[in-house]
């Protein structure tokens, strides 16, 4: 399947760029922003043939997706291990790349959709999925725009916490978006949405399963901390998109 290949080569491509991304980060939000606006001349049939790759990357949502599944893995994982050390510097980078280019295939999807909506074409399980569109558009502005580091600075720790933890829901709703997407083609027999209903639902419930392991795990250490020092020196764990 497409996702697992755009998964992996982003998961390396996070590795290998991560200092690139810390250093030089609005680079990297240039280029999305790029992307965008290559996916909308192709759409208007600016660029020939050359957008094509695009199609699959931005207007089927892979790259994003695959960036904000990175981000949500990343707080599977211990502060001190490895993977920890080495990503969690750029989650908030990842996580705002991620949002220009889920933006930019909102945008290219809701202005049609919007329309079938209002002249009631639409079939419930589109509906449902539309309607699921509208809230993750309003979660991604608002998750998107407290990850920048110059918002943050001006919000109170506690209310830029517990905003992020919206992310949670974000990610829940994405799920549910995908489903209502593929699934009525997987339950009449359609052999790739059924694979690929597999996929998302290992890729998000791996993910629902191994977060609440993480807290756990998390909070018995905290825990121990606590009963060995009455002030503790173990922070809260970083909410998951930023």
């Amino acid at each position: 399947m497409e996702f697992l290949g755009v998964l992996a080569i982003s998961t390396i491509a996070a590795f290998v760029l991560r200092r690139p991304i810390k250093a030089a980060p609005w680079a990297f939000y240039g280029l999305a922003v790029l992307l965008v606006t290559a996916l909308f001349a192709g759409g208007a049939g600016l660029l020939g043939t050359a957008w094509k790759p695009l199609i699959l990357l931005l207007q089927r949502c892979m790259l994003p997706l695959a960036l904000f599944t990175v981000v949500m893995y990343i707080g599977v994982f211990p502060k001190d291990s490895r993977v920890g050390r080495w990503l969690r510097p750029i989650r908030a980078e990842l996580s705002i790349i991620a949002c220009i280019l889920a933006l930019g295939h909102m945008c290219l999807y809701i202005s049609p959709y919007l329309s079938r909506a209002l002249a009631g074409a639409m079939e419930a399980p589109m509906a449902a999925s539309f309607a699921i569109s509208i809230v993750l558009f309003a979660l991604l502005l608002v998750l998107g725009v407290t990850s920048f580091d110059a918002v943050k600075r001006h919000m109170p720790a506690s209310l830029w916490k517990n905003v992020q933890r919206f992310a949670y829901l974000f990610f829940g709703l994405i799920y549910a978006h995908l489903l209502f997407m593929i699934a009525p083609a997987a339950l009449h027999g359609g052999k790739q949405a059924a694979l690929s209903v597999v996929i998302y639902s290992m890729v998000f419930v791996g993910y629902a399963v191994a977060r609440v392991a993480r807290w756990q795990i998390d909070a018995a250490r905290e825990g121990a901390a606590h009963a060995e020092s009455p002030v503790g020196d173990f922070e809260d764990d970083a909410p998951a998109m930023a």
